[in-house]
């Protein structure tokens, strides 16, 4: 693709990666700290695909705050926060067997291995539960946490002490370990559970008390909500199950592999996967995973596919991590469930930035155990069978009210329609016709050209945006205001009391004009209210990036805030450079888009938004009641020799491929670009460094061969020497390893 190609495209790609990221942002929330998934599995690691191709597309596109690069969710306020001592990280996911040929290519290519050489992989099932991570010293239970956003999680210890398949003391364990696995509940225990829970909010309805008991969707969902149970007594009443697959922090090695670590596991007495195999070929593994998906409904409890890993520990540590996965592992994830419904009606919501957002209302259908009666149908072109360029989906056929669909799902709620039944489709059948005003206020719906979404024009004077945008500024994503969540957003908006942020915080006067004092409302009790106003109060000084955040400007997310925050240093200047830049030219335009990770969409973004007088007297109106918005922590660099600095690499290197030089390098606090450039400080040439190399030698950049950079970084880089000696040391005989017998969860 040409660069005026890229160019006439960037709007319409920045515009769609924008609104996936916002979707996989909610969806992490509403997965790890809500227990109640908007989207299923499958759309999730759908979306999460095209967002990476098209970032891998785009590179300079990229929001610096892509979920891509995150794992999990900021942990609710329920519990204590916990650091885990080491991330916890995803799992990149494979769909078909190409995809796990393509893994253990990479594998191979990244660590530049030669033909002869083997590389051996275990596998096991992926249970569909909650994230643990068990920490012991000296052998004893001290902590447990979830993973939370994969580097903070929340401490829920006294509710793990209560699970009997977790061990409270080990036997011969390392001083430290942090051990890691999964937490579900079996078929028969989730049903058991919501009978029980059906009965009690039978009861409570007959007795005319409003019931605290629900329904659960699904097994994963009630063993979460059975361990993040502020009562440890109602942890303590479910039957909880735990498996161990990995571990974090340890004091001392386990083992030289992944085979021998999870024998010595068990040894300990921690339950792992009784599924554990080793494959030596990627014929064994894809016949592994096929004995699975074979036995998955066999093995009582929720699966959702195959996890393969690197078996040996030293390959792992050399491959690394990506900046959300292990590059030595990947899950296979099983197809998901289909079911056929009908489609009754399809109706359109507005978010927070005015994007009209279709839902089919399904009859409800049993999909893989689950209800399912609504499905996102994403946009317009969605609808009518097209894709954003304009490409056939589901063969090119459209979606109407009244047909009858095929749903799927992956161990989650609301599932993707997968294609339509045309020979049931009724005779008076009328392709769906997508508003054209918005259907809450009446304006104007407008979709820019090449952009997948029709955005409502009302902007603040649209009821729908202005409520959705109160319900994001108090959210934990945003200015995290406890106590106001959306219910009471909601009352607060349609009383007239909050219809715009500053309303937040001269709420207390507002409810004494109004002549009915908050506790005397339905919902509402003395300590509430109380809580509730010093939530508010708390909240009148706020960080500089967070302020930002909660504005819900589009493409402005946590990350993209805090590099602004970092640059502007304090918010007067900030505004002083918006207004600056609303010619999109110019020093301040020039300075705004010089931010590293800032690009041009971005900038228009927040150029337009605080050049827009209504959304600017809105600002203003909020920060006059504000105390203080303080400036923006630098942030603290690792403990390296090229900490912070910009780095490229180019040519071939012999002691190790180029993607696992990079990954070294990005690991000791290093940024890695790709191209030569002023703002780069050092440039490492391999053998053909060609171009590259000459370009770095002419702007006066710091170059250095491969041996001058390796003696530069830590001494424990592997030299070329030893490292062709370790080739040949790979792999262990089989017979050699040991091997953890198919049923020894308890040995």
């Amino acid at each position: 693709m040409n660069s005026s190609a890229d160019n006439s495209d960037a709007p319409a790609v920045q515009r769609e990666m924008a609104e996936i990221c916002d979707l996989l942002k909610r969806a992490d929330v509403a997965y790890h700290d809500q227990d109640d998934p908007i989207i299923s599995d499958a759309e999730y690691d759908r979306q999460r695909r095209r967002l990476r191709d098209l970032e891998a597309a785009h590179p300079h596109l990229k929001a610096t705050d892509s979920p891509t690069d995150s794992v999990g969710a900021v942990p609710s306020t329920g519990f204590a926060k916990v650091r885990h001592l080491k991330g916890m990280l995803s799992l990149d996911n494979a769909f078909t067997d190409e995809d796990m040929v393509d893994f253990v290519k990479r594998i191979r290519r990244f660590l530049n291995l030669e033909p002869h050489s083997e590389v051996e992989f275990t596998s096991e099932v992926k249970i569909d539960g909650l994230a643990i991570a068990l920490l012991f010293k000296e052998g004893i239970l001290v902590r447990a946490a979830t993973r939370g956003g994969g580097e903070i999680g929340e401490d829920v210890t006294e509710n793990i002490r209560t699970i009997r398949a977790i061990p409270k003391q080990l036997e011969g364990a390392p001083d430290l370990i942090e051990v890691r696995g999964e937490i579900y509940m079996t078929h028969r225990e989730f049903q058991a559970l919501n009978e029980r829970q059906a009965l009690q909010i039978k009861e409570d309805e007959s007795s005319g008390r409003k019931s605290s008991a629900k329904l659960f969707a699904n097994p994963r969902n009630a063993a979460a909500g059975s361990v993040r149970q502020l009562d440890v007594g109602v942890t303590q009443s479910r039957q909880l199950e735990f498996l161990a697959h990995g571990w974090g922090e340890v004091s001392e090695p386990l083992a030289s592999s992944q085979n021998r670590a999870a024998k010595r596991l068990s040894e300990m007495g921690i339950p792992v996967n009784p599924t554990f195999r080793r494959c030596r070929t990627v014929e064994e593994m894809l016949e592994s995973y096929r004995a699975a998906k074979a036995e998955r409904s066999e093995t009582g409890y929720d699966t959702d596919g195959v996890v393969f890993k690197v078996d040996s520990l030293e390959l792992q540590n050399r491959l690394g991590n990506s900046s959300n996965a292990p590059r030595w592992a990947i899950a296979y994830k099983f197809p998901p469930e289909r079911a056929w419904t009908r489609l009754r009606r399809i109706d359109i919501q507005v978010g927070r930035t005015g994007a009209l957002a279709p839902v089919a209302r399904l009859d409800p259908v049993l999909v893989g155990g689950v209800t399912v009666s609504n499905v996102t149908l994403h946009n317009e072109d969605y609808i009518a069978g097209k894709d954003s360029t304009g490409g056939a989906i589901r063969d090119g056929i459209d979606i109407r009210v009244e047909d009858y669909v095929e749903v799927y799902r992956s161990g989650d709620v609301i599932p993707r329609i997968s294609t339509v039944d045309v020979k049931r489709r009724k005779a008076q059948s009328r392709p769906f016709e997508f508003p054209r005003r918005c259907p809450t206020c009446g304006a104007r719906a407008v979709r820019a050209e090449s952009d997948s979404v029709r955005r409502c024009s009302g902007g603040l004077s649209c009821k729908a945006q202005s409520l959705e945008g109160l319900k994001y500024f108090v959210s934990k994503d945003a200015l995290d205001i406890d106590g106001l969540g959306e219910k009471a957003i909601e009352e607060f908006h349609e009383t007239g009391e909050i219809t715009q942020p500053a309303h937040i915080f001269t709420l207390a006067e507002r409810i004494a004009n109004s002549g009915k004092p908050l506790e005397a409302r339905p919902g509402w009790q003395r300590k509430s209210v109380d809580n509730l106003f010093r939530q508010i109060d708390k909240a009148r000084t706020v960080d500089f990036a967070r302020l930002l955040v909660s504005l819900g400007i589009r493409h402005v997310g946590s990350q993209t805030s805090e590099l602004i925050a970092e640059h502007y240093r304090s918010w007067p200047l900030f505004l002083e450079g918006m207004k600056g830049a609303s010619e999109l030219s110019g020093a301040h335009w020039d300075e705004l888009v010089s931010i590293d990770g800032i690009g041009p969409v971005t900038a228009k973004s927040l150029v337009g938004a605080f050049n827009h007088a209504d959304f600017l007297q809105m600002v203003e109106r909020l920060t006059d009641q504000l105390d203080e918005i303080r400036e923006q922590e630098t942030k603290q660099l690792a403990d390296s020799s090229i900490a912070g600095k910009a780095i490229v690499f180019t040519g071939k290197l012999k002691s190790m491929a180029r993607a696992e030089a990079k990954s070294r390098a990005e690991a000791l606090g290093a940024k890695i670009y790709s191209t030569v450039s002023k703002k780069i400080e050092l440039v490492v040439a391999g053998e053909g460094s060609g171009r590259k190399g000459k370009r770095a030698q002419e702007l006066g950049i710091e170059v250095l061969g491969e041996e001058e950079w390796l003696q530069r970084l830590d001494p424990n880089w592997i030299a070329s020497d030893e490292h062709e000696q370790k080739q040949d040391q790979l792999s262990l005989p089989l017979e050699e390893e040991g091997s953890l017998e198919p049923n020894a969860r308890d040995v």
